[in-house]
């Protein structure tokens, strides 16, 4: 069936809608004859007003069988009907007017009475009084019916209008954008929050400790240097033990399963009765040339596009990302949330912020170069069908499609296939909390909310919330699902990237560590361990890396700190830890790159040696930042590289049409 042609919506101004409701019988609560039942018959009146197609209406019904989501919803996406033929039949079906709330702004103090973030979430606001009635605007008459008697005890006698969810947003956001940005900031308790660590004080008590620690190093160079050795060599012992430790485990799992690594355990719940909504958040930074190859990657996923809800994130002082957006045609499965100004610009933050506008039950986070199976979306719902709501997080395993590019991708292809094909599945077979990706991840909703979501501070966002997840009760596994993305293949950009992520792992381990006695408790000693190892352990390797590479000195018989103070037999035991821990690494790289694809790599495994030296240089970056700018975002630019056979889209490609606006927000 051809879509009907699409009419602009006409709300009715309020004082129309004061009238109409004055003709009704009486002013109680009968003003909307409101019948939960009646929201059955949508489709029918749809039909009967000639606006859909009755096979188009049978196709919806069967769909709805499946899916967790309104009728109408099913008809928007699908392009059955348009917006305006469905809030026109809502309202002769609800016998509720259709609010102008872009021509009358609503009163704000009403919306503080039920609060901003309650509004988003229930899809009520709270719009004006009229007489002694308050006239609230909802998207969904049925949620009006089940919290009218809330309604009325907090503003007595209520009278329901109908609105669209773009004008909800628009209208909420004019009056109250300001206490949102705010929100989204402090959304994190401040026990568990790094906002107040770019204090003066705090960087003059680092500054001091650096002094200090140089100081002591210059007076007596042999003992400091012997204590920093010896915590460098114990720090090494840990994680390869650690690593070692997840490889042996990994590959026992595989061995007596033969199934996938991250294989959920054998299928014995019942079928998905229906499917839920998902919401997904892009954040979007600077990306001029993303946009055209961001929405045809996420086009090929197989999950229901009226199931899917996908948030492409822009900072208000984002011009040139916003100028592409309004270039470009957007399904309408997409929409913008715009992120204003605040005291941080952090992709936590945005994400904080587009938290309250997503609708689906699952919420997750893709990076704008992301390009995920077509299949994950249904492999994240049945994963979390199988669980229990103690997992309340799903972590899916990044891979790079330009691996081939030159030596550095091909580093950090090794390098994530290790992280995310050994380790991590090895960390959760350990039971020990693992640090998230920053990508590909999924939280139900419920208990994201209750961790207060991303602390809008920290750069590794990620790597805390992963944390949080374990210290409130929950859990995060491994889903299997891929996402490839777009490896970074400059050296100084990498660099930059790198030492953002350090620094976010030191003050997460700063963060944490503020009462060591609270979280032994919240985590268990062997929890606790692992946090030790994985954080301060990991920063240690990259900050005294030369420390350790200075016994090569030694070896080769030239002066060092330590010449004539290391006897025999321990010299002779630090070149077996050395020997024992290159062994365990090269034996995580090639075990990660076993399969086909990805097997040439193994090659390669040799030239690691001059590839960590780059992250130690990243790491003395990103002690000076922690000192001058803890909060600053070094931003990756990305777009530079496509996926294998994808065709290359130029800016003028993404300049087609815009489609009528049914994203449910203002791209502003």
């Amino acid at each position: 069936m051809t879509a009907p042609t699409r009419q602009p919506l006409k709300p009715v101004p309020a004082q129309s809608l004061l009238r109409r409701h004055r003709t009704l019988p009486d002013s109680g609560p009968q003003l909307v004859r409101v019948n939960p039942a009646q929201h059955i018959l949508i489709g029918q009146r749809l039909v009967d007003r000639g606006v859909l197609d009755p096979g188009d209406l049978v196709k919806a019904l069967a769909m709805q069988v499946r899916q967790d989501t309104r009728l109408g919803d099913i008809l928007l996406c699908n392009r059955m009907v348009s917006e305006s033929e469905l809030m026109e039949a809502l309202s002769e079906q609800w016998s509720a007017a259709i609010a102008d709330l872009d021509n009358n702004a609503p009163d704000a103090r009403l919306i503080d009475a039920l609060g901003a973030a309650q509004c988003l979430r229930e899809r009520l606001l709270p719009w004006r009084r009229s007489g002694s009635a308050v006239v609230v605007a909802t998207t969904h008459p049925e949620r009006f019916a089940a919290q009218r008697s809330a309604l009325e005890a907090r503003f007595g006698t209520v009278v329901m209008a109908l609105t669209t969810e773009a004008a909800l947003h628009r209208a909420l956001m004019q009056v109250r954008n300001p206490a949102l940005a705010v929100r989204a900031e402090l959304r994190v308790p401040s026990f568990y929050s790094c906002r107040g660590w770019g204090t003066v004080a705090a960087a003059r008590m680092m500054l001091a400790g650096v002094i200090a620690v140089t100081a002591a190093a210059l007076a007596y160079p042999a003992i400091i240097f012997s204590l920093l050795a010896g915590w460098a060599v114990l720090t090494l012992v840990a994680t390869a033990s650690l690593k070692g430790a997840a490889l042996v485990t990994t590959a026992r799992h595989l061995r007596a399963t033969r199934k996938p690594l991250f294989s959920p355990a054998a299928n014995t719940s019942p079928a998905i009765a229906r499917l839920p909504t998902i919401s997904v958040m892009v954040p979007l930074f600077h990306e001029e040339d993303i946009a055209g190859r961001l929405i045809q990657r996420l086009t090929r996923l197989a999950y229901p596009k009226e199931l899917m809800d996908i948030l492409l994130v822009v900072e208000e002082s984002d011009e040139v990302t916003a100028e592409v957006l309004s270039r470009t045609s957007l399904p309408g499965w997409m929409r913008v949330v715009t992120v204003p100004r605040g005291g941080v610009q952090t992709k936590p933050r945005a994400l904080n912020y587009a938290l309250d506008f997503c609708r689906g039950q699952i919420v997750g986070v893709w990076d704008a170069e992301d390009a995920p199976e077509p299949d994950q979306l249904h492999k994240v719902v049945r994963h979390f069908h199988e669980r229990g709501p103690e997992v309340a997080c799903l972590q899916g395993v990044l891979d790079y499609y330009n691996h081939s590019t030159n030596w550095l991708s091909r580093m950090f292809t090794i390098e994530y296939a290790s992280w995310f094909g050994v380790v991590l599945p090895g960390l959760q077979r350990l039971n020990l909390a693992l640090p998230l990706g920053g990508t590909t991840l999924y939280f139900r909703r419920e208990a994201l909310e209750k961790m207060g979501g991303w602390d809008a501070h920290n750069v590794t966002e990620d790597a805390d919330l992963g944390m949080r997840v374990v210290r409130h009760g929950y859990r995060t596994e491994m889903v299997e699902t891929v996402t490839q993305e777009e490896a970074n293949c400059r050296v100084v950009p990498w660099i930059k990237q790198r030492s953002r992520w350090l620094k976010g792992y030191a003050i997460t381990w700063a963060i944490h560590m503020r009462s060591p006695r609270r979280l032994w408790r919240d985590l268990g000693p062997w929890k606790f361990l692992g946090f030790q190892i994985l954080f301060l352990g990991t920063l240690t390797q990259f900050i005294l890396a030369p420390i350790l590479w200075s016994f090569w000195l030694l070896t080769l018989g030239l002066p060092h700190p330590l010449t004539g103070l290391i006897p025999a037999p321990l010299y002779w035991s630090l070149m077996g830890i050395f020997a024992v821990s290159e062994l365990v690494n090269l034996s995580v790289g090639a075990f990660a790159v076993r399969n086909p694809g990805r097997r040439f790599l193994m090659w390669w495994l040799p030239t690691q040696h001059f590839y960590y030296p780059l992250a130690a240089a990243a790491s003395y970056k990103a002690i000076y930042e922690i000192l001058t700018r803890p909060f600053y975002w070094d931003k990756t630019q990305h777009g530079l590289h496509d996926e294998p056979g994808e065709p290359k889209i130029d800016a003028d490609d993404e300049a087609t049409p815009q489609q009528e606006d049914l994203s449910g927000t203002s791209s502003d």
